[in-house]
Formats: structure tokens, C-alpha cells, sequence
């Protein structure tokens, strides 16, 4: 049970859950501030040039029952205008070269294609050249990919052990006044 409780602990204090843990609170907060670009700026606009703040209250009666195709315009609006706010962004990103500043994961760019492979591949994933001088027979390969993985399995975290008496403490304790108890 210990054991298990070590590994779990090695696991959810990993890089790749903290970094999955923030990216998803970075990533509430972000779709939240374009949610309110997108209903308080742009929607106004829209609102201005058009004469009404939302089409959710247009409808059509057809055999006494109402057909809302107001709400649906405006949730259609509100998703393209969302939409093309998150590609807007993410293409100044892009422009701008901060998505590949973050080159934590140990990945370089192919020559070929200029894609992001890992810097251990030998063999680019998305267009197949080979990115090493000479390809290991497949024995040195499996070698090497058990040997990564045994690696990877031995966690390097440091995981706090119980605290240890030491026999100064314990003869320190001892000579307190008022202890009775001989074992301290």
C-alpha cells in the first residue's frame, strides 16, 4: 500500500499532470475573457448595427406552437464570433513565435518537413526522413527504447519519509525534567 501511495504521489506531482492541471486554469480563465469579448464588445457591435442586443426573442408561431430560431441565430453569432476571436489569437501567437519559445519537452524541429519531433527520434513522425546519420538495427533500437522506458519508471522525485528519532533526541528527552519514562 505504501509503495502505491509513493507511486501515485511520483505521478500526480509529475510535470506532465501539473502541466495539464495549469493549462486547463489558464485555459478556463482565457475562454472566459474571450466569452467576454466576444458578448460585451463585439455582440454590441453587432447589436449597434443591427438595432437589437440578441435575436433570442424572435420567433415564428407554426400550428400554435413557437419556433425559436431567434435563440439559435444568436448562439450561431456568438459561436463564430467566438470562433474567430480564439484563431485571431491564435494566430498572433504564432506570428509572434511564443508558442515555440517553450521547448521543455526536449523536442526539436524536422529539416524537412519543420515539424516538432522529439530530439531522441531517429525517424521523423510526419514526413518519415531519417534524422540520424545511420539507423541502429532494430535490436540496439529495442535496447534503447526498454532502457528510456526503465528510466522513465524510476520517478526522481523526492518523497518525504517518516521522521526518525535519532539517539540524541531520544537522550535529550530523557533528561527533560518532569520525564518518568526511561525509553524518553
Amino acid at each position: 500500500m505504501r509503495n502505491l501511495w509513493r507511486e501515485f504521489k511520483a505521478f500526480a506531482m509529475s510535470g506532465n499532470v501539473l502541466d495539464l492541471a495549469l493549462g486547463f486554469l489558464i485555459g478556463a480563465a482565457f475562454a472566459g475573457l474571450v466569452q467576454s469579448l466576444a458578448n460585451n464588445v463585439l455582440m454590441q457591435l453587432v447589436a449597434a448595427a443591427v438595432g437589437k442586443p440578441d435575436f433570442s426573442k424572435v420567433a415564428i408561431k407554426l400550428n400554435g406552437t413557437e419556433i425559436r430560431y431567434g435563440a439559435f441565430l444568436t448562439d450561431l453569432l456568438n459561436f463564430l464570433i467566438l470562433a474567430s476571436v480564439m484563431f485571431a489569437v491564435v494566430k498572433l501567437i504564432v506570428r509572434l513565435g511564443i508558442a515555440q519559445i517553450r521547448n521543455l519537452g526536449g523536442s526539436t524541429q524536422c529539416p524537412y518537413c519543420h515539424e516538432s519531433v522529439s530530439e531522441k527520434a531517429l525517424v521523423c513522425r510526419a514526413c518519415g526522413h531519417v534524422l540520424v546519420d545511420e539507423l541502429p538495427d532494430l535490436a540496439a533500437a529495442r535496447q534503447r527504447m526498454v532502457a528510456e522506458e526503465r528510466a522513465r519508471m524510476r520517478l526522481s522525485l523526492p518523497i518525504p519519509s517518516r521522521r526518525r528519532t535519532t539517539p540524541d533526541a531520544t537522550d535529550a528527552r530523557a533528561t527533560q525534567p518532569g520525564n518518568t519514562d526511561p525509553a524518553g
